[in-house]
C-alpha cells in the first residue's frame, strides 16, 4: 500500500469511528479495542483471517439499507439494478476464480450454503417425482394437506457425511444439528491407527447405505482429500456429491489444491465459506454444475431471505483480490507455514492427529499434557494465542470440553509470517502447555476446565510473541489512535 493510500485509509476509517462516537462512544471504543486485540496476538484459529481494508470498506455502504429478495433481474423488490450489478459482478469473479459453470453468491454464512445446497438437492432430486405423485405440477398447486405428504417424501432422505470427531462439520448431519434431523443420517470415519480416510470403508458404507447425498470436505481434518475418488464413491450409489470446501477455499483459489484435490470439476455442488483461508468478507458462496444451477439459484426465497447487498459487493472485492498472482503465493505459503507449525511441533514430542498436514491446519492432541482441549485453549488465550479447542478422532472429552486444539495459518500468514516466525509458535505452545496443569472441582476431584498456568510463563510467552508481531503488523499505516 502507497503511503498516500495508507494516509487517506487511515484517515477514513479514524472519521468513520468519529461519526459512530457521536451516536454510541462505546461501540466506537470496542471497535478500537478489537484492533488492538488482534494487533497484540497470535491469531491461530484455522476459520478466522484478516479482510483487506479494501473489503472492509466496501460492507459499510448503503448497500446495506436495500432489500432484494430474488435474483438478478427477478427481484421482489423494485429499484435493484446496482443490486444486479453487484451480484452479477460477485458471481462472475467467483466462477473465473474457481472454474466453476455457476455460482450462487447470496448465502449469509457457511451454514447457510449448505442449508441452500441440501433443499437444492432435494428439490433437484425428489421435487419433480413427488410432485408428480401428488397430482401437482408445481409447489403451488399443492394444499395444505399436500405439503404435508411432501415433506414427508422430502424430509425422510438419506445424507452420509465425516463423523465430528473425524474432522468433520456440525452440518454434515450431526445429529443436534438441522442436517441431522432434515436427513437420515449416518456418518464415516477415519482409520482409527493413522486419524486417515479410508475410502475403500468409506465406498463400502455408501454401499450399504445409499446415501442420496455424500458430503465430503472437512473442518478439522489436515489432510487433503481425492475428491475423484469421492465422485466415483458418489456415481457408484446413485447420490449427489457435495464439497464443503470452507475451510480449504482458498487454497483451492490459490492453485494448492488441483487435479482430484480440487473439488470443483468433480463435484456438483460445491459450498463455501468466504472469511476463512479466502480471506473475504464473512459470508458464503455456492457453486454449482449447470444441472444444479436452477434449483440452486431459488435459495432465496426457498432458504434465504434478505440478501446482504454490502457483503455481496465486498465478496466481489475480495475475489477479484483472490485471482490476483499475489493470492497464489499467498496460498502456498499458508499451507508451507502449516508444515513448518507441525514440524516444530513434532520436534518438541507434540502428538499431531495424522502425524502431521498437508492443508492449511494442525491438530494438535493435548491429552498427552493432561490437559482437556477447553484448558489448552484458556491457558493458550492467557498467553496471547487464540486458539480453538476441538474434538479428535475417539474423543473420550466430548464435543465441549475435547481433547484437541485446531491451529490454522491462514491468519499469521497473512500478516506476513513464515517458516522461523512459526517454529517460533510452536515454541511458544509447546512452553505454555508443558506448563499447565489440570486444576480441580470445588469437590476436590479432576476439573476439565480449571486450570493452572506457571507463574511468569504468560509474560514471558508474550513478550516473544510482540517481537515478531511488531515485525509483521496488521494493517500498517492504519493509526485509529
Amino acid at each position: 500500500m502507497s503511503d498516500d493510500l495508507s494516509r487517506l485509509t487511515s484517515s477514513a476509517y479514524s472519521q468513520a469511528l468519529e461519526v459512530i462516537a457521536a451516536v454510541e462512544p462505546r461501540i466506537a471504543e470496542a471497535t478500537r479495542a478489537e484492533l488492538a486485540d488482534q494487533r497484540g496476538s497470535l491469531k491461530l484459529i484455522a476459520s478466522e483471517n484478516y479482510a483487506s481494508l479494501a473489503v472492509l470498506l466496501t460492507m459499510g455502504t448503503w448497500f446495506s439499507d436495500k432489500y432484494a429478495e430474488g435474483t438478478v433481474g427477478h427481484r421482489f423488490y423494485a429499484g435493484c439494478q446496482n443490486v444486479d450489478t453487484v451480484e452479477s459482478l460477485a458471481a462472475e469473479h467467483a466462477r473465473e476464480l474457481f472454474g466453476a459453470e455457476y455460482a450462487y453468491v447470496q448465502p449469509h454464512s457457511g451454514i447457510d450454503a449448505n442449508l441452500v445446497a441440501f433443499w437444492s438437492i432435494l428439490a433437484h432430486r425428489v421435487e419433480s417425482p413427488a410432485l408428480e405423485k401428488l397430482g401437482a405440477k408445481n409447489v403451488n398447486d399443492l394444499s395444505g394437506a399436500d405439503w404435508e405428504s411432501l415433506r414427508a417424501e422430502l424430509g425422510n432422505q438419506r445424507l452420509l457425511g465425516m463423523s465430528l470427531d473425524a474432522g468433520g462439520h456440525l452440518t454434515h448431519g450431526f445429529r443436534p444439528n438441522i442436517s441431522g434431523k432434515m436427513f437420515h443420517q449416518q456418518q464415516y470415519g477415519t482409520d482409527p491407527v493413522t486419524g486417515l480416510l479410508d475410502y475403500d470403508v468409506v465406498a463400502a458404507k455408501a454401499r450399504e447405505f445409499k446415501p442420496l447425498i455424500l458430503v465430503a470436505g472437512y473442518s478439522a481434518y489436515p489432510r487433503r482429500v481425492n475428491f475423484a475418488t469421492m465422485r466415483e464413491i458418489a456415481d457408484e450409489v446413485g447420490a449427489t456429491l457435495l464439497v464443503d470446501m470452507a475451510h480449504f477455499s482458498g487454497l483451492v483459489a490459490g492453485k494448492v489444491f488441483t487435479g482430484d484435490e480440487d473439488p470443483v470439476p468433480h463435484a456438483h455442488v460445491v459450498t463455501s465459506t468466504t472469511h476463512k483461508s479466502l480471506r473475504g468478507p464473512r459470508g458464503g458462496i455456492v457453486l454449482a454444475t449447470e444441472e444444479y444451477a436452477p434449483s440452486v439459484d431459488r435459495g432465496c426465497p426457498m432458504v434465504l431471505g434478505g440478501p446482504l447487498s454490502h457483503v455481496m459487493a465486498a465478496k466481489a472485492v475480495a475475489f477479484a483480490e483472490a485471482r490476483q498472482p499475489a493470492f497464489q503465493t499467498y496460498a502456498q505459503q499458508v499451507a508451507d507455514n502449516a508444515q513448518s507449525l507441525a514440524e516444530g511441533f513434532k520436534r518438541r514430542g507434540a502428538t499431531l492427529v495424522t502425524d502431521g498436514t498437508d492443508n492449511h491446519l494442525v491438530l494438535l492432541d493435548v491429552s498427552g499434557y493432561g490437559l482437556t482441549g477447553r484448558q489448552a485453549e484458556s491457558a493458550l488465550l492467557d498467553a496471547g494465542i487464540v486458539t480453538n479447542r476441538n474434538s479428535v478422532p475417539g474423543d473420550t472429552n466430548g464435543a465441549w470440553y475435547t481433547s484437541g486444539v485446531r491451529l490454522g495459518t491462514p491468519a499469521l500468514t497473512t500478516r506476513g509470517f513464515g517458516h522461523d516466525e512459526f517454529e517460533t509458535v510452536a515454541e511458544l505452545i509447546v512452553t505454555v502447555l508443558q506448563n499447565t496443569e489440570a486444576g480441580t472441582t470445588k469437590a476436590g476431584g479432576p476439573s476439565k476446565a480449571s486450570y493452572v498456568l506457571g507463574e511468569g510463563v504468560a509474560d514471558k510467552v508474550k513478550d516473544a510473541s510482540a517481537e515478531m508481531l511488531e515485525k509483521h503488523p496488521l494493517y500498517p499505516g492504519l493509526d485509529l489512535a
